[in-house]
């Protein structure tokens, strides 16, 4: 918070107006007026007596905080998303956001880093593939800071590292990619958060506890069926028939038995389907898919007593707390691990983001592995039709 918010905040939590503040400090009303406007700040002559005036120390006053809480951190990628997502407003307004705060708090790496996650997402979700590559670069630089800090947090840097080995990856970069992948622990013997949410089980703060429980359990199911897709695409490398259709059925039934998002389970369908370059096949997953999305009215937990613990946001709320969709990766649409992305006013739900983000990715004529399927009459009017039923606005994807 800025001096002049604070100076506002607290003095009407002292139940004083502008004039008689300034009656106390012995300046006129219009000056404290300015300062609360931002317009000119107080005299570093003022300020011991502004402090004791208003009940608080100079460090708050003047925002004397290296770091924000994990709580305020949350809400601001919130507002990221928000900003990026609202209507009149765009990805650039969202970057400059971040970098403002960025610069408030310049030794907040964990910042940094959830910025950048909140960031890509919805460059990633939003974006056309010409913006992705003016926005891409500035937020590996952001990663790359945070893994380069001095932080004693050395979680936040190792998740950048790992987020850049996973670009280096991607960029055919493999002996840099083994490199920083080599300055990454093993697993640890211990589980921290299973521990913790023991401990708050014992303390009776069963709602903190089921919640650790439940986050972890979405994002271990998340990795397995990651893990499974994976194992799927090496399968049809090497050309073993009966394994892909075994793993493909394990990743259905994981989605199913986790409730996870049903338009996941047709995603496999889908990867599966390329593969083959079977165009049909594609078809029928793809309209199974685009049907379950149609559904999805916000990024949020799915409705299960699985997950009854996490917080749900609705379609005016200010939180998501679902992470990575990961099975969509081959249908064009990246993990975003971490990013509680939201709707964006006047623009349509999350599941019509996805669905115009895909029909974008497959009319790309640059994407080359959907080639075969534009060559089917079939398929262009299946992006006609769909195009026309999606009520995304055109100026969305332009941000």
């Amino acid at each position: 918070m800025k001096i002049n918010e604070i100076i506002r905040e607290k003095r009407i939590a002292r139940g004083m107006t502008q004039e008689q503040m300034a009656a106390y400090l012995g300046v006129s009303a219009p000056a404290v007026n300015k300062w609360e406007k931002a317009v000119s700040y107080p005299d570093i002559t003022l300020l011991p007596a502004l402090a004791r005036l208003l009940e608080t120390d100079l460090n708050t006053l003047l925002s004397f905080k290296e770091n924000l809480t994990d709580e305020e951190i949350g809400a601001f990628t919130g507002e990221i998303c928000m900003v990026a997502m609202e209507e009149g407003r765009g990805i650039a307004d969202a970057f400059a956001l971040a970098e403002e705060k960025i610069r408030e708090y310049p030794s907040c790496d964990k910042l940094v880093l959830n910025a950048a996650l909140a960031l890509e997402g919805v460059v990633l979700l939003t974006a056309r593939a010409g913006m992705q590559e003016q926005y891409l670069p500035k937020i590996e630089e952001m990663y790359k800071r945070a893994a380069n800090s001095n932080s004693k947090d050395a979680a936040v840097k190792y998740h950048a590292k790992s987020m850049l080995v996973s670009k280096h990856k991607e960029r055919g970069e493999y002996e840099e990619a083994e490199r920083l992948l080599e300055e990454l622990p093993d697993e640890t013997l211990y589980d921290k958060k299973m521990i913790q949410s023991g401990l708050y089980l014992a303390e009776g703060r069963t709602e903190e506890a089921a919640q650790i429980i439940e986050r972890k359990m979405m994002s271990d199911i998340s990795g397995v069926v990651s893990g499974l897709l994976t194992l799927m695409e090496i399968a049809m490398k090497e050309d073993r028939k009966e394994d892909v259709e075994m793993l493909a059925q394990t990743a259905k039934q994981t989605i199913r038995l986790y409730d996870l998002w049903e338009y996941e389970e047709y995603a496999v369908d889908f990867q599966v389907a390329m593969a083959k370059e079977d165009a049909s096949q594609c078809l029928v997953s793809l309209e199974s898919m685009f049907a379950a999305m149609q559904k999805m009215e916000d990024v949020s937990v799915p409705d299960s007593a699985l997950y009854r613990h996490l917080p749900v946001k609705n379609s005016a709320g200010k939180q998501a707390e679902r992470s990575g969709d990961q099975v969509v990766r081959r249908a064009g649409v990246q993990d975003r691990e971490g990013v509680g992305a939201q709707s964006r006013k006047g623009a349509g739900t999350m599941g019509e983001m996805l669905m115009s983000n895909l029909i974008q990715e497959m009319k790309n004529a640059e994407n080359q592995e959907y080639d075969f399927l534009r060559r089917s009459d079939e398929f262009c009017a299946f992006l006609s039709r769909w195009e026309k039923e999606t009520v995304i606005k055109k100026e969305y994807m332009s941000d």
